[in-house]
């Protein structure tokens, strides 16, 4: 369901001083599991909700899904009360732990959700075929729920959250449990939503993945906000620098510690460049398997190569040669403001 150009300004979630307390016994004992949260999510990002476990973000999303009554606070979706039917409408929820009926095939669960979200008749058909492939269940649609695999339940528990269209999607751990080469295909489900104009929040242990997917991240710990911003400017180190340079010797080494100095900086670190682990996992397997798949690396009802988080794959860059690495540079600025590097 598209969202109107009047709530368009809005933020996809806005939570002010958001409080919840529960009542641990009959003596009136309170446990606290959101305190003060105030917090917004932009519309068309992907939002990483973050926290240990106990650290309220299970019940601030209970709140936003109107399943559970603040104590005090407020929380709207796209201006509208969250818990509203209007509220509701816009929402797709795929919960950590989803129970499906095992006898229904992966099309009947979708289209029973279908349904069950109002999906116009004329075009439900349509709207479950293009959700299946969407998540990479073809494929495997005419199989029984009770014969899937964990990242085969999880990819189908996602379609049955966005089959009504919703403009925004809240995931409970939808990767937990699930291998590399699953939980990469969730991905590049998650990046397709948001090139839909789409609005994620994710809920997630996999700090990897969510680097990876997410523009904006926020860390909760006892209830409170510990940390809110873009995920770029969140994990940069605004008093170093990192240079990628090509073509490193001994001379090339001394002259740029030299330089550095004679500018009052420090030379701290030489270090080759690195992937991730999930990146050089999925990376070893894809050429293994030497198939040419889908999109998201499905095909004939198993898993099968395409690149990290189902981006296309792109021709391997040259090699350095042997005698001139790549190397990166990690530089320290001693003064109040870093030089401006050349571009």
């Amino acid at each position: 369901m598209p969202v109107s150009s009047a709530m368009s300004f809005l933020p996809a979630i806005e939570i002010k001083n958001l409080l919840k307390d529960y009542r641990t016994s009959l003596r009136g004992v309170k446990l606290r599991a959101v305190d003060g949260l105030s917090l917004r999510v932009p519309e068309n990002s992907i939002f990483g909700l973050l926290g240990p476990n106990g650290s309220g973000k299970s019940t601030t999303l209970k709140i936003l899904l109107g399943l559970v009554k603040p104590t005090v606070g407020e929380c709207s979706v796209f201006g509208h009360p969250a818990g509203s039917i209007e509220a509701r409408e816009l929402v797709g929820f795929l919960p950590e732990a989803p129970y499906f009926y095992k006898h229904l095939s992966g099309y009947e669960l979708v289209r029973f959700y279908a349904r069950m979200s109002a999906v116009p008749t004329g075009v439900l058909e349509a709207r479950v075929a293009e959700t299946l492939d969407l998540v990479g269940m073809t494929t495997a649609a005419d199989r029984r729920v009770g014969t899937y695999s964990k990242g085969m339940l999880q990819r189908i528990g996602l379609a049955q959250a966005i089959v009504h269209d919703p403009q925004l999607v809240i995931l409970d751990e939808p990767t937990a449990g699930v291998d590399p080469l699953g939980s990469a295909a969730i991905g590049a489900v998650l990046l397709a939503m948001k090139r839909r104009g789409k609005t994620v929040v994710l809920c997630s242990h996999r700090l990897g993945q969510v680097e990876e997917l997410c523009d904006h991240v926020a860390i909760l710990d006892k209830g409170r906000l510990v940390l809110e911003g873009a995920i770029a400017s969140v994990l940069a180190r605004q008093e170093q620098h990192v240079l990628t340079v090509e073509g490193w010797s001994a001379a090339a080494y001394e002259a740029v510690k030299s330089a550095l100095e004679a500018h009052n900086a420090s030379l701290l670190n030489v270090e080759h460049p690195r992937i991730s682990l999930e990146k050089l996992f999925v990376e070893k397997l894809s050429r293994n398997t030497g198939e040419k798949t889908s999109s998201f690396g499905y095909a004939h009802g198993r898993e099968e190569q395409y690149g990290p988080l189902g981006r296309p794959e792109t021709p391997p860059a040259a090699q350095p040669l042997p005698h001139a690495p790549a190397v990166e540079v990690s530089l320290w600025h001693k003064g109040k403001k870093p030089p401006t590097l050349p571009q």
